[in-house]
This record gives structure tokens, C-alpha cells and sequence, in this order.
């Protein structure tokens, strides 16, 4: 069994987990990182394969990082080892013998994909050299060229029969007193024949063009058609393609239950997503089953450079993805004993919510880390559902903004339907003014700045987000470093728009601050908290309409 490796470390000593790793949020076991220095270690040093990760040269624009996994495993002679993979393919298409095959190789020589390809390709060719026919592209320029010409020259001789007719109508109404009725007669033809005429004329001039037109267009269309037909069979060739594709993409789970990507995404009915079998967990499960290996715990980290949109660091654990893996997976793993879903973990059930201020129209609350505003879908305790219990004869909405579930600090409610509204309409116009410290895992060189990266929900993987500059919204964010200390860097954040993970998008992306926010799970390393709290907050109260503000230390 070639791809199942022995530790080159002592694990002797090391307990091995009763329950299987939760792979969508996990905290890598002690062999499971042993098992990632190993294959960091190979990555470092290897000469299997090409592949620019942009670890020597960042701003090259083909470098792109990528993830691994491990999975460790179990052998029927109770032998502990570890299986490798990566996810998507590697710069040179290679499949080099330290890493587990893919689910499917779709690649290999004269498969029904490697042919379909082939036959792709040549459809392409074909549409290309179409386009790029001499006779085509002048047919294409000389009838546009025309047909402009042609347009201009009717609605020039459309306009000239509206200013004849305004002409007509004009000379008849001032004749109309001063002629015989014989005359008026005689003037009334002749007007109406100028009329016919000018009508004949431009139906002619129609006419004329339409068949000067018409060899020309005749040539065009059969060029145009031919290259519709060819993009038309491309499409069914490429839909037949993904489908049996789809098809040969066959997932196993313990007891070797086979189930197709179609059949997997098919509750609800979904097209699978590119790249969905491609990632380094399902590789792995699948090359364990079907070798009767018994995973034990699994760790995927990211190596290389940052992608432009996502937040991927270097050397970092991340969990699988949700699109694609998550369908997959939960097919891979029926059955196994894991490790409890730490993500519905309810870590407010024994947290007090003390309050800061209170009055007739308000409440302001310094609101615990790990503490959702609002209740979730999984849990329901709440900042509203507890302010809820607490003020039954509160008229309004209660919330009037929000923090993430792992933000400690102020937050502002309100009793009133009238008190909810005045202080939305200051916080959409921006005039509430916010403070928020965080720690940084990293040193800033500059000393203060101004973050500009739009931001949108990543649908492949909720609920992260992601920088997207064509389709992401507005967010901007005014940092100041406070201190740096043991390479940690303290930073007060002014947030001028309050986008969902605003903060901790700004401090961990690349183009931010790249330095994300301490315990951030999402977009840096998990610890015990998320470093992050909103400090001070200044606004009008909604009906004295006298400034207020609040300020809470934070206990980091």
C-alpha cells in the first residue's frame, strides 16, 4: 500500500482518539499535527512536482496557494500511519506518489473525458478559425459599415418627409381662403400626389438597400449560423460531458456504500459544484475505505500564498469547505462516531448580560464573547431573546444594530418602536460613532491608515466573507495602533461601515492589514477568545436628543 506512511516520529507515547475529527470546525489532535510537520516538511524540501505557491515571489501572478490534508489511519495489522492529499491539481498536473489518487482520474489516457475533451477542443478550434476568416471578418465589417450608412441615409430622408409634410399642411391651411374651391382642389392633389411620391420614394429607397444588402447578408448568415450550430453542439457536448462526470465521481463511506456526486447532490436537487470531489478530505476517505484503513483524525492546511479574495495564511489549519465537502462528507462519515459540532455549542448558557445603562427608551449592554445579538438557527439564547424576558412590555424592536457572536462589548437596544427608529436612521447616516480594540497577530509598520476592501458573503463557504471588487459592498475601516508587544499588535478600529465581519475581513486579508485578529477561527488561529471588543460607542439619545456616549475596558 504505497500512499499509507509510517511517522518518522516517536508516536508511542500518544493516546489515539476515540472519536473521529468533526471535520467542518476541529482543533487538530497531536498526531494529526504530527502527521502535518511531516508533510510540511516533504513540501519544503520536494522535487515531485512544480507548482508555484508564491512563497519566493508573492506578486508573480500565477503563484497561487493551495490546501492539504492528512488523515491518519489504521492498517488491519494495527499499524497507525498517515495518508496525504491536496486539493484541486498541482502546477504541472503531476500525481506524485505521496499523495493519495483522486476520487475519479479523469485524466487518464483515452478515458471518455480525455476524448470528450479532445472533441471540445476541436469544436473550439473550429469557432475559432470561423471567426477569424478573412472573409468573415469583412463581411462582418462591410455589412456594419453599411447597414450604418443605410440607417443614417433613411432617417436623413425620414425627417426630410416630415419637414415636406409639416410644409404641406402649412401652404394648404394659407391657401385654403385665398383659392377658388376648383384651385383648393387641384392644390389638394397635388399635395396629396407629393405625398404618394415622397412615400414611394423612401419605400424604394428601402427596397434598393435591402438588396444591395442582400448577397452580403446571405454570406454573413451562413457564417453566423455554422458558428451557432458549433456553439450549440459544444453545449451538449459539455452538458453530456459534466453529467457522466458527475456520474463517475463515486463516494464511499465506511461500510463502502457507494453514492454518485448526482445522487449526493440531489436532496434538494442541485448542480454540483466545480471543483466538488476534488478537495483533499473526500480523496483521502475515499483511498482509506477502500483499502479497509480505519481513519482515525484528520487535519487540511493551507499552504503558499493567498488567494485575492478568500483569507488563507500560510501553514494554517481550516476546516472543509461547505458547498462542496459539506454534502459529500456527511455521506463519507454516516455512521462514525465524531467529535461533538463545537459550532452549536451553547458557551452563553452560564454568561450574565450586565447592563451599563438603562432608561425609559434605552438599554445599553456590555454583551459577553461567544454571546449571539440575535438567536441563530441552532441556538436561540440571545442578547434579545434574555432582553426579551427582562422587558415583556417593551413596545418596539429591541435591537437596533448588532456584534458578531464572538465580539464582546457595547450594545445598544431600545424599548420603543419610535426610540428604535431615530437611532437606525443615526446609524445609517453613519453619525454613531464606534470604537473597537483588537490584538493582532502580527506587527504593523505603519502607525495608523485607512482600509478600503469591499466585502460579500462567500456562498461556497457561509459564513465566511469574502473581497470581491465587482460585486461586494462598500467597507472602509479606520485603524490606530495603541502598542506593540511579544509581536502582538494592539489596535483601535473605526469602523465607518458595518459590514458582517467587517473587522476581522480588514485586519486578516492580504491587501488589509494581514495580520488577523488573535483567536480569530474563521480568518486566522482559534484560542480561547476572539480578541475583539467594542470599546465606545457615541450617539444622540432618540428622544432628549442630548449626546451620550459609553465606554467598556475590554478584559484582554
Amino acid at each position: 500500500m504505497k500512499h499509507f506512511q509510517h511517522f518518522k516520529t516517536d508516536i508511542s507515547n500518544i493516546n489515539l482518539p476515540e472519536k473521529f475529527t468533526f471535520p467542518f470546525y476541529y482543533e487538530p489532535t497531536d498526531l494529526a499535527k504530527i502527521a502535518v510537520r511531516e508533510l510540511q516538511e516533504y513540501l519544503e524540501n520536494q522535487k515531485d512536482f512544480q507548482h508555484d505557491f508564491g512563497l519566493q515571489d508573492s506578486k508573480n501572478s500565477t503563484a497561487i496557494g493551495k490546501m492539504f490534508g492528512v488523515l491518519v489511519v489504521q492498517n488491519k495489522f494495527d499499524e497507525i500511519g498517515y495518508l496525504t492529499a491536496f486539493s484541486g491539481k498541482l502546477g504541472d498536473n503531476s500525481l506524485p506518489e505521496k499523495f493519495v489518487p483522486p476520487v475519479f482520474n479523469m485524466r487518464t489516457e483515452g478515458s471518455f473525458y480525455v476524448k470528450g475533451e479532445t472533441e471540445l477542443d476541436k469544436i473550439n478550434r473550429e469557432i475559432s478559425a470561423l471567426k477569424k476568416d478573412e472573409t468573415f471578418i469583412s463581411l462582418n465589417k462591410s455589412v456594419k459599415k453599411r447597414f450604418q450608412h443605410i440607417e443614417e441615409d433613411l432617417a436623413f430622408q425620414r425627417k426630410k418627409m416630415k419637414i415636406s409634410k409639416t410644409e404641406r399642411k402649412n401652404r394648404k391651411k394659407t391657401l385654403a381662403n385665398h383659392l377658388s374651391e376648383i384651385d383648393f382642389q387641384i392644390l389638394c392633389k397635388k399635395l396629396a400626389q407629393e405625398s404618394f411620391n415622397d412615400q414611394f420614394f423612401y419605400k424604394e429607397l428601402k427596397e434598393y438597400y435591402e438588396n444591395d444588402l442582400h448577397e452580403k447578408l446571405r454570406k454573413l448568415t451562413h457564417f453566423e449560423e455554422k458558428i451557432a450550430f458549433l456553439k450549440k453542439e459544444r453545449i451538449q457536448k459539455s452538458n453530456y460531458l459534466q453529467e457522466t462526470l458527475f456520474q463517475n465521481y463515486t463516494f464511499l463511506n465506511s461500510k463502502k456504500e457507494p453514492k454518485s456526486l448526482l445522487d449526493i447532490f440531489s436532496n434538494p436537487p442541485v448542480k454540483p459544484p466545480a471543483g466538488a470531489g476534488e478537495c483533499a478530505a473526500p480523496k483521502l476517505l475515499q483511498y482509506a475505505f477502500l483499502n479497509d484503513l480505519r481513519p482515525i483524525c484528520m487535519a487540511e492546511f493551507w499552504w503558499g500564498i493567498s488567494p485575492n479574495s478568500e483569507i488563507r495564511k500560510h501553514k494554517n489549519f481550516y476546516p472543509a469547505c461547505q458547498s462542496r465537502c459539506k454534502p459529500i462528507l456527511s455521506h463519507m462519515l454516516k455512521d462514525m462516531k465524531m467529535n461533538e459540532n463545537l459550532l452549536i455549542e451553547n458557551l452563553s448558557e452560564h454568561q450574565e448580560i450586565s447592563i451599563i445603562y438603562e432608561d425609559d427608551e434605552l438599554i445599553v449592554v456590555n454583551k459577553p464573547t461567544e454571546f449571539l445579538s440575535v438567536p441563530g438557527k441552532e441556538i436561540s439564547d440571545s442578547v434579545y431573546t434574555r432582553m426579551k424576558e427582562k422587558y415583556p412590555e417593551a413596545t418596539g424592536p429591541l435591537i437596533v444594530h448588532r456584534l458578531d457572536m464572538s465580539t464582546s462589548g457595547i450594545l445598544v437596544l431600545t424599548k420603543t418602536k419610535e426610540a428604535n427608529k431615530i437611532l437606525q436612521e443615526q446609524f445609517i447616516k453613519r453619525t454613531v460613532k464606534k470604537r473597537y480594540v483588537a490584538l493582532l497577530d502580527g506587527k504593523l509598520e505603519e502607525k495608523s491608515g485607512k482600509i478600503s476592501l469591499p466585502i460579500r458573503l462567500d456562498l461556497d463557504d457561509r459564513p465566511k466573507q469574502l473581497v470581491d471588487f465587482e460585486f461586494g459592498k462598500k467597507a472602509e475601516t479606520f485603524w490606530e495602533i495603541i502598542r506593540i508587544q511579544n509581536d502582538k499588535t494592539r489596535v483601535y478600529f473605526y469602523p465607518i461601515t458595518g459590514r458582517t465581519h467587517q473587522l476581522r475581513v480588514h485586519a486578516a486579508h492580504k491587501n488589509g492589514l494581514n495580520a488577523p485578529i488573535v483567536g480569530d477561527d474563521l480568518y486566522g488561529k482559534k484560542e480561547k477568545r476572539l480578541y475583539l471588543h467594542a470599546e465606545f460607542i457615541e450617539f444622540l439619545h432618540p428622544k432628549t436628543m442630548e449626546k451620550m456616549s459609553f465606554s467598556v475596558t475590554p478584559e484582554f
